[in-house]
């Protein structure tokens, strides 16, 4: 398994132990797991991934997008499952997700139906909201978040404010831009750099006393206002199923790309309640889960 940083990489293991012992395999016995982690450091996985195709290995696994795409350059002849994965048709890791081709398949969470929602429900606790700051970071793929999420406001009449952060250092100015700006509440794109700053741009966006959206695992615990997306770790679990198909003799080429199963939506009213917000109860209604 490879990974960038994948939110809670321990869990990520977990689940997916789990999901190759539901079809009878055992570390140590039946299979042995060869992990590696560049721990948000992308310049590690180039080598990470040489190193796992000069060990041979019969299925390697990609546990975040960035991975993904590296591994794809690395090898066309060993199987690649993703565990996770950024518009793998756009990022040219797959053809499409009913027939990916190649070597590659897996699971991926992200598309351009769950960006144009994360803007809709925003819209919809905040009526009023014309301007929405998000937060993005350089390249091609966070283009296209941007762009299926402006496609969005379009039809809501709201007006995006894309801001682009390069580093931690960067988060501070941003929320700064963003009120400059108008914004009347922020988002932001996706990726193990937000994950890891989930709580620092929580506390910003309350600082500021903008409604926050986030899609990354325990935002909203975090203190963000909504949190909107899938169970990233649900597809560490799934990934097995690929891996088990592999090696019984199944070509990742035969095996489609599956999509999230569920999207959870999750709030916090603490939140809210210290941003003078009220929640449409036709929100808590649909919440999967909500913090008092």
């Amino acid at each position: 398994m490879l990974s960038l940083d994948f939110p809670d990489n321990a869990t990520c293991v977990d689940r997916f132990r789990r999901g190759l012992g539901d079809f009878g395999y055992v570390e140590g016995r039946t299979l042995v797991l060869e992990l590696r982690w560049a721990k948000d450091r992308v310049d590690l996985l180039p080598g990470l991934a040489a190193d796992l195709v000069r060990s041979n290995v019969d299925v390697i696994v990609s546990a975040s997008g960035p991975a993904a795409a590296v591994v794809k350059e690395a090898t066309t002849a060993i199987p690649v499952v993703l565990a996770s994965s950024f518009y793998p048709v756009e990022a040219g890791i797959i053809q499409s997700l009913a027939h990916p081709g190649g070597n590659v398949t897996g699971v991926t969470h992200f598309t351009p139906e769950l960006m144009a929602k994360r803007v809709q429900l925003m819209k919809e606790l905040v009526p009023k909201a014309t301007r929405i700051a998000v937060l993005r970071l350089s390249g091609r793929l966070q283009d296209l978040v941007v762009r299926d999420m402006n496609a969005a406001a379009r039809q809501l009449g709201i007006e995006l404010q894309p801001i682009e952060v390069r580093g931690e250092d960067d988060i501070a100015a941003a929320f700064d831009t963003a009120i400059k700006g108008r914004a009347q509440a922020v988002m932001s794109t996706q990726g193990p750099f937000f994950w890891r700053l989930r709580s620092q741009i929580a506390q910003l966006a309350l600082k500021h006393r903008l409604p926050s959206l986030s899609g990354e695992p325990t935002a909203a615990e975090a203190g963000s206002l909504l949190f909107y997306g899938p169970d990233v770790m649900e597809g560490c679990q799934r990934a097995a199923k690929y891996v088990d198909r592999i090696l019984k003799g199944v070509k990742p080429a035969d095996l489609p790309v599956e999509q999230p199963t569920k999207i959870d939506l999750v709030i916090n009213v603490k939140t809210a309640t210290a941003l003078g917000l009220r929640v449409p109860q036709s929100l808590v209604l649909r919440a999967d889960r909500v913090i008092q």
